[in-house]
C-alpha cells in the first residue's frame, strides 16, 4: 500500500442542535460554515484545500449521529496559534478542558488544546506555535 498525504481522509462532529453547533464553529474559528442538506442529514463543513488533498470534515446532524464526550478525539487545525481560537471558545458557548499544551517536550511537533462544543463533543485544536 502507498502511504498517503494524511491519515485522516474525512471527520464528522454528530451534533444535536445543528444551528447552535455550526453557530459555535463559525464563531471560534471566524467564518461561516457551509451547510448542506441531503434529507436524511444535515452537514456544516469546515473549511479546507480539498483541491491539493488537504483532510475536511463536517458536523453532523442526522438519526444516526450521536455526540459523546470519550469517542473518537480529533484535532481540529487552529491556525498558526491555536490561542487565537481557544479564546473564542467560551464567548461561543463551549467550555476548556485542557489549555494550550505543547504535544511533546521538544515542542516540535506544536501545541494543543482540548475542548467541548455546544453538544459535548470533545474536540482537540492543534497549532505549531
Amino acid at each position: 500500500m502507498e502511504i498517503p498525504k494524511n491519515a485522516l481522509n474525512w471527520f464528522e462532529i454528530p451534533v444535536h442542535d445543528f444551528d447552535r453547533a455550526r453557530k459555535f464553529y463559525s464563531q471560534i474559528f471566524d467564518y461561516e460554515m457551509p451547510e448542506s442538506n441531503t434529507g436524511y442529514k444535515r452537514m456544516g463543513f469546515f473549511l479546507y484545500d480539498h483541491q491539493n488533498g488537504g483532510a475536511g470534515g463536517a458536523i453532523v446532524q442526522g438519526v444516526e449521529y450521536l455526540p459523546s464526550q470519550r469517542g473518537t478525539l480529533i484535532y481540529l487545525h487552529a491556525g498558526n496559534d491555536l490561542i487565537t481560537v481557544l479564546n473564542r471558545v467560551e464567548d461561543a458557548g463551549g467550555k476548556i478542558e485542557l489549555g494550550k499544551r505543547p504535544v511533546s517536550e521538544e515542542q516540535e511537533l506544536g501545541y494543543f488544546a482540548i475542548i467541548y462544543d455546544t453538544d459535548n463533543n470533545r474536540v482537540a485544536l492543534h497549532s505549531m506555535h
